[in-house]
């Protein structure tokens, strides 16, 4: 009996005396705690088609330190991108539903990441669109890509742009955005799609700054690649650097108007020259 006693004893002590008290743990220093994507600074949303992964990455990627993105995924028909399938994605019900899912975190921005619906709609038709999208997401400022690529060329003081699109554009939808910038009061050097031509797929950061680099002309004072799923982010630094004059893309610019909205001070580094031009949106 005591020597059972004993070995009951001697096991506790073995695993049980260097145990201490939560309670009486030192303080851990601050700079200790790691990055857990929390949104101090502000919430933004983005809604992005159900088949698309670029837009919230992108975002996410250039999301400064205590600026957190939460997408909300909307439901595509399954069509080819055409003017009508971009006229029926801006279309009650699917869009109006994410929106008000997405207003339910108390964003202080929502980002509509789909550039090709401003083409078919028109800035007419960008107008009702976010009006309707701001109803249902409780008066939640709605940034649509292209009123944001618009005003951040504005904020260069350009004239004379390029416009690159992605190599899934057809030529209808690639046409109608020229028509678009050029009522905004654009010149438009180049209009142009990305060659070869192919379904949506993930294009990497080298080809898509070798064929602006190959293909923007001397002329342009800046450049807008269109198409939120075409990942042209990663290039941008380097294509600044290579043409000296200003690289915009759609993620890029509706992020950038989204930070004007919640006017953080946490800065965007290494995605552009825009970044530059932050502070409270009118």
């Amino acid at each position: 009996m005591k020597r059972r006693k004993f070995i009951t004893l001697g096991g506790s002590a073995a695993i049980g005396t260097t145990a201490v008290p939560l309670a009486i743990l030192p303080a851990m220093p601050r700079s200790q705690w790691q990055p857990d994507g929390v949104g101090s600074l502000g919430r933004i949303g983005a809604l992005t088609p159900d088949f698309d992964p670029v837009p919230e990455s992108e975002i996410c990627a250039m999301a400064p330190h205590g600026v957190s993105i939460h997408a909300s995924r909307v439901t595509w028909n399954g069509e080819h991108l055409s003017l009508r399938s971009a006229r029926a994605f801006a279309e009650p019900p699917h869009i109006d539903n994410a929106t008000q899912q997405l207003a339910a975190l108390k964003p202080q921005a929502i980002i509509y990441a789909f550039t090709s619906s401003s083409y078919a709609l028109g800035t007419d038709g960008d107008d009702l669109l976010r009006a309707r999208l701001e109803k249902a997401g409780g008066s939640v400022p709605v940034v649509l890509t292209c009123p944001a690529a618009v005003e951040a060329l504005w904020s260069f003081e350009v004239h004379r742009v390029a416009l690159v699109h992605p190599p899934w554009f057809s030529e209808e939808v690639s046409t109608a955005g020229m028509n678009y910038f050029r009522k905004q009061g654009f010149e438009v050097v180049l209009d142009a799609r990305m060659t070869p031509a192919r379904s949506f797929m993930e294009v990497q950061p080298r080809e898509v700054y070798e064929w602006v680099k190959t293909n923007v002309p001397r002329q342009a004072e800046a450049v807008f690649i269109g198409g939120n799923g075409l990942r042209a982010t990663g290039a941008i630094q380097a294509l600044e650097e290579s043409l000296g004059r200003p690289v915009l893309t759609a993620n890029q610019v509706a992020l950038w108007k989204a930070l004007r909205i919640v006017a953080t001070t946490s800065k965007v580094v290494q995605y552009g020259r825009v970044f530059t031009n932050i502070g409270p949106t009118h």
